[in-house]
């Protein structure tokens, strides 16, 4: 009896597992983050973005960039913030959630800039460690104060490794 229901259990798991990916790769809008795990509101003064990632072969070939930023006035001045990324665990879930904290900037480069090189820009926070693993089984959420916006990238690499010369 123990065997039939340890055996009806883990189907219905995987099932369920299965529809869940399933869903989540047919389409970012049929997926919803409260579908996937209890993931906190955004706290005051925060917004909550996520990155719906599409399966794809080798995803151990593929890294994500985040980019958060804000858009604002620039002129030919080179222009940066800077802010820190850390991780967070979903407690009971074994999943990662980010946050993005300690912006400052912006920074800029002290040029004399001819007329008419005022615009709109969007200026990304510069910074290490904002390059993640690929993984289309699960969003990335990243939590960032609510004047930033996320944007990201995909890194592709190569299944081509080259030989480093001993010194």
């Amino acid at each position: 009896m123990k065997k039939i229901l340890t055996l009806t259990f883990v189907t219905v798991f995987s099932v369920a597992t299965a529809a869940c990916t399933a869903m989540a790769n047919s389409g970012a809008e049929m997926m919803k983050l409260e579908d996937v795990a209890p993931y906190p509101a955004a706290q005051a003064g925060q917004t909550r973005h996520v990155i719906w990632l599409d399966k794809k072969n080798q995803e151990d070939l593929l890294k994500v960039e985040l980019v958060p930023g804000q858009v604002m006035q620039t002129d030919c001045n080179t222009r940066g913030l800077t802010a820190s990324l850390t991780a967070k665990d979903l407690p009971g879930w074994g999943y990662t959630y980010y946050e993005v904290g300690d912006v400052n900037g912006p920074i800029s480069t002290m040029m004399a800039c001819p007329e008419g090189t005022v615009k709109e820009a969007f200026v990304p926070v510069q910074s290490d460690g904002f390059t993640l693993g690929y993984n289309s089984k699960l969003p990335i959420v990243v939590y960032a104060p609510e004047h930033l916006e996320v944007r990201y990238r995909i890194w592709k690499g190569s299944n081509q490794l080259e030989r480093a010369v001993q010194q």
